[in-house]
């Protein structure tokens, strides 16, 4: 019996084997892609951070029927977090050491007839009401100083108030009442 004869390949064709676009049907998502800035990237390339279980397919698929976006190609990769120690004052103690959770990073390449340019950061922003967020990151960062690497309570700094209360208290000025002294709750601690 004579060997079988090779079939004979014609040129490769680049997007003979293009797979359809749209047969995933999502309604809802149940994912959450964020848009990265990437200020070395050109302009028809945009990276994205995906939740790990997301594949390109998906991405593309939601891209082109979300945001009518056709992509190119679609760069994935899995960044794994750095190892580290187990902290006694996490939530969840962990002993020895341990890997954060991975990240994965998407990056997608648009047709150059569609690219995409980041608009300059504004100069006034006020309508965002950034000095009440400067404000309240002050405050939060004075609350975490007043707590302590550990976790400790240290003054608040209303030790004064508290002495002079505890003064009229024993000179029989007030009578005590019991709940939050000086935290906004009306009609407690020493009365008058």
């Amino acid at each position: 019996m004579p060997p079988p004869k090779p079939a004979i390949l014609g040129p490769l064709q680049p997007n003979r084997f293009r797979l359809p676009v749209g047969q995933k049907q999502v309604y809802l998502p149940n994912f959450t892609l964020t848009f990265l800035r990437t200020p070395f990237a050109p302009p028809t390339h945009a990276t994205f951070l995906t939740p790990l279980h997301l594949n390109k397919l998906d991405v593309k698929d939601y891209l082109y029927h979300c945001y009518g976006v056709e992509a190119l190609s679609v760069r994935s990769y899995v960044q794994q977090a750095r190892v580290v120690r187990g902290k006694s004052g996490a939530k969840i103690p962990r002993a020895g050491f341990f890997r954060p959770r991975a990240t994965k990073r998407m990056t997608v390449e648009m047709p150059a007839s569609a690219p995409f340019v980041w608009p300059d950061a504004p100069d006034d922003f006020t309508p965002w009401d950034k000095q009440a967020q400067e404000k309240a990151e002050a405050s939060r960062e004075r609350e975490q100083k007043a707590m302590g690497a550990e976790g400790k309570g240290m003054p608040r700094g209303d030790g004064g108030k508290l002495r002079e209360q505890a003064a009229r208290l024993l000179r029989g000025e007030g009578r005590w009442r019991p709940g939050a002294v000086g935290r906004g709750v009306v009609g407690a601690g020493v009365g008058m």
